[in-house]
């Protein structure tokens, strides 16, 4: 069973797709800030990382450029999730590292297919 660490500070949005993931067949892990996503995702090394980019402590974008630099995560699979739509904030959260990224409110559909994507590259 594939764990994604979903990094999220919106308890309904944790929520939401927490149940839609665990139903979909996933172990999920979550964190509620940048920081602790970081300390999550080294210690756990998840096979996938949902990555909310406007995250206290320390934003999604910093939380991912820092995970490429570590040698234990910089090559697990990111997404990053925004409420941000303009093509400008997709092309800056893959200059962090992302591999991939979706909008929020998200489609479930759509980010299931970035998700099986991404893991299949990561494999």
């Amino acid at each position: 069973m594939p764990r994604i660490l979903l990094i999220e500070d919106n308890e309904l949005n944790r929520d939401m797709l927490t149940r839609r993931l665990e139903r979909s067949g996933y172990q999920v892990v979550y964190a509620e800030n940048g920081a602790e996503g970081v300390a999550k995702a080294v210690s756990d090394l998840p096979d996938l990382i949902l990555m909310d980019m406007s995250l206290p402590v320390l934003d999604g974008w910093e939380a991912t450029r820092q995970l490429r630099l570590h040698p234990a995560t910089r090559t697990i699979p990111i997404v990053g999730l925004s409420a941000h739509a303009m093509p400008d904030d997709r092309t800056r959260a893959l200059d962090a590292g992302c591999d991939d990224y979706d909008t929020k409110p998200v489609a479930f559909a759509r980010l299931q297919l970035k998700i099986l994507r991404c893991l299949g590259a990561g494999q």
